[in-house]
């Protein structure tokens, strides 16, 4: 079996499973940009790895290439990630004897009425789309005029797979960010995005009052204007830490006592949350995309309504009374990831999904 990937940035499970793939008899060659963090670890690995990358969404320079690529290795199975990808693949492979495998990693923002779906996820040259998680696939069958839908056949839920042993860094020392070492800190890692609800886990932060002493530490791109007067009108202003993107998140949030994800829409599902319960912080998350699916609410972790500040603020007070809950749930996170998100797993379900599009 031969398998063509194409990504733009393979990320830690994306390349664990090429490896993984390979290691089960998989030939499988790569085409992304060479200046790629994982590109000289693929390599390494003994992957056939192809500089290039398109730079549009319809380039007649990138068909080209992929429909050499096509013909010179005569690939069983095209996989790719990413729009514009998609979009000059489907173009490469017309009326080549490949089967077509793309990704999707987040809930909604597709329609039926949008003629760039059709060119990407709704193309019915497409054999297969692997749904990062069961929100995403639902999401699929739910779209309306029902009779336009995708068929359920050409959906398939496959996790992205992490590895415990890739989380093994001691916590991070919060106090040089200016956190004192008595408090109770709420860690948040996220880009600024109207998604992603930080604004209301900074409301959620000003309803607990100062004798709990909690400390809000949010990591990643938090450059708002709005979020930061946001902030300045908060109660805990003086309680909240915007630390930037940091290449030690994971190790941060290690230090955190609890994890929150405050999404109101359209989340896949979240590494960070992956990341926070592989070190054993008991994440809150909303009852959105596939968080959920994540987190078994009382179990694992404590699920909310989507943009209810006053819920994240309950469950915040809940982890922060009880220590033996929240060591519990730590432990019970940890273990969830290592039973049902791990990168075997991923690359089991890869391999059964290449043989049956195969087979059919």
């Amino acid at each position: 079996m031969r398998a063509l990937w194409i990504v733009n940035s393979p990320d830690r499970p994306m390349a664990a499973t090429i490896i993984g793939l390979q290691a089960k008899g998989v030939e499988v060659h790569v085409m992304c940009p060479g200046n790629a963090p994982r590109f000289k670890t693929l390599k390494a690995a003994g992957i056939s790895m192809i500089d290039f990358a398109p730079r549009r969404s319809i380039e007649l320079r990138a068909i080209r290439k992929m429909r050499a690529e096509l013909r010179r290795k005569d690939y069983d199975i095209l996989h790719v990630f990413g729009n514009r990808a998609i979009t000059n693949a489907i173009l490469a492979a017309h009326k080549m004897p490949v089967h077509l495998i793309t990704y999707r990693g987040i809930v909604g923002n597709l329609s039926f009425l949008d003629p760039i779906a059709w060119a990407r996820y709704l193309n019915p040259r497409i054999d297969r789309i692997v749904c990062v998680a069961e929100a995403v696939r639902r999401f699929f069958l739910d779209m309306r005029p029902a009779f336009l839908r995708v068929p359920p056949g050409r959906l398939v839920t496959i996790y992205k797979g992490h590895d415990l042993n890739w989380y093994r860094d001691q916590p991070a020392d919060l106090s040089q960010l200016g956190i004192p070492p008595d408090a109770f800190v709420i860690g948040c890692v996220a880009n600024i995005r109207p998604r992603k609800g930080i604004e209301v886990l900074v409301d959620a932060a000003g309803r607990l009052v100062p004798e709990l002493n909690v400390h809000l530490l949010l990591v990643g791109n938090m450059d708002s204007a709005a979020l930061r007067e946001r902030i300045e009108a908060s109660p805990a202003r003086r309680r909240i830490h915007l630390a930037g993107f940091r290449a030690d998140a994971p190790a941060l949030m290690a230090a955190c006592d609890v994890f929150v994800l405050p999404s109101l829409r359209r989340e896949g599902l979240p590494r960070a949350v992956i990341e926070a319960m592989a070190y054993r912080t008991p994440p809150i998350v909303t009852n959105c995309g596939g968080s959920p699916e994540l987190v078994e609410d009382g179990v694992s972790g404590l699920v909310v309504p989507p943009g209810d500040d006053g819920a994240i603020a309950n469950a915040v007070r809940k982890l922060a009374a009880d220590p033996a809950v929240r060591e519990d749930m730590g432990e019970a996170a940890r273990e969830r990831i290592r039973l049902h998100f791990n990168i075997e797993n991923t690359i089991r379900k890869t391999l059964e999904l290449y043989q049956a599009v195969l087979a059919a």
